[in-house]
């Protein structure tokens, strides 16, 4: 593993081999001898993870790779900047191999860029299986039913929109229980603070929801944080974006049988399409409040949506995901070495 930082740091894991830091050409040296003794490099592509405008840093690193590799893309934008669609542009050209995770995004690559779609193949983003377990063993198991949401904290994460939803629920009867579970985007940490956040306990403060809404910020382990999921009686997924073509978070909600309630983000409207979950509007907290209240008390609802993610969740695992990687790298060196 070569880890993307924007300055060297101590290393974490017996597994990285080297750091790849924004601007200095002595560590992309390093990064590239060291991939080069790999049979075949797969590089998840995001602009904000490597250095130079748009992160274009990435070029030099395909340019200079004797080795097969695959490019995971992450972001597909509908509006780039004239840079920004040079640099996926270039990137596609450079790699032997693109993944997507969705068709959503296959489709979206193919409407607005100029690649060789021959390239282009879908892989899910993948998520972990989950262990068997007893659920007295798992958090918030109190006989309420509990919301969840998770992942790493900021705005654009449309948890505001989420609390005035909760707001509109005052008549049920126990109230349900919203968990917002998740560290500060380390980004988000170091140029805005914790505002966000607090912005949100204040307001759940004014709604008079305090026993109602949790905010729990501590880092969880995969064990703890599936026990965590599994804990959960729906997943709401409340995003402002409507570029989104793969959630990661979406994914293990599903793979772990989790109804979900999602606004109608690109991959949220692919995945949830067989009745897994149910899409509503951005920024719309009454019809969140509407979903909610569907699931919460129309008998056989949330069990239908459960069953339809079990159906889809094999195909989403790691081991699945990892065999097609497999295949696709093997084909790829087959090729080079026919060459």
């Amino acid at each position: 593993m070569v880890r993307l930082v924007e300055a060297a740091q101590q290393r974490s894991a017996e597994e990285v081999v080297a750091q790849l830091v924004m601007g200095d050409p002595g560590s992309l040296r390093n990064a590239v001898a060291r991939l080069n003794n790999c049979d075949v490099v797969i590089m998840q592509h995001e602009y904000g993870v490597y250095g130079g405008p748009d992160g274009d840093e990435i070029l030099a690193l395909l340019d200079e790779l004797r080795v097969p590799s695959i490019v995971v893309l992450h972001t597909l934008l509908t509006s780039p900047t004239a840079h920004q669609r040079h640099v996926l542009e270039s990137v596609v050209a450079k790699a032997d191999a693109v993944v997507t995770m969705t068709e959503t995004a296959r489709q979206r690559l193919a409407a607005g860029y100029r690649v060789d779609l021959d390239k282009v193949c879908i892989i899910a983003h993948g998520a972990p299986s989950a262990p068997t377990s007893n659920h007295a063993t798992t958090p918030f198991r109190s006989g309420r039913f509990t919301i969840l949401t998770w992942g790493l904290l900021g705005p654009g994460k449309g948890i505001e929109w989420a609390i005035e939803a909760m707001a509109l629920l005052g008549d049920l009867d126990p109230m349900p229980r919203y968990v917002v579970a998740g560290q500060t985007h380390p980004k988000v940490l170091l140029h805005e603070g914790e505002a966000y956040r607090s912005a949100l306990v204040a307001q759940v403060r004014e709604l008079g929801l305090a026993g109602c809404i949790d905010f729990d910020s501590h880092y969880r382990d995969a064990t703890a944080l599936g026990q965590l999921v599994r804990s959960a009686d729906v997943v709401l997924l409340p995003y402002d974006s409507t570029e989104q073509v793969t959630s990661g978070v979406l994914i293990e909600a599903v793979a772990a049988g989790k109804p979900v309630i999602a606004t109608q983000f690109p991959h949220a409207r692919e995945l949830l399409a067989a009745g897994a979950g149910l899409v509503v509007p951005h920024r719309d907290p009454g019809a969140i409040a509407d979903a909610l209240r569907a699931v919460i008390t129309r008998r056989g609802l949330a069990a239908s949506m459960s069953s339809a993610a079990s159906a889809t969740a094999p195909q989403l695992l790691w081991p699945a995901v990892a065999a097609k990687y497999r295949e696709l790298a093997s084909r790829l060196i087959s090729a080079r070495i026919a060459a």
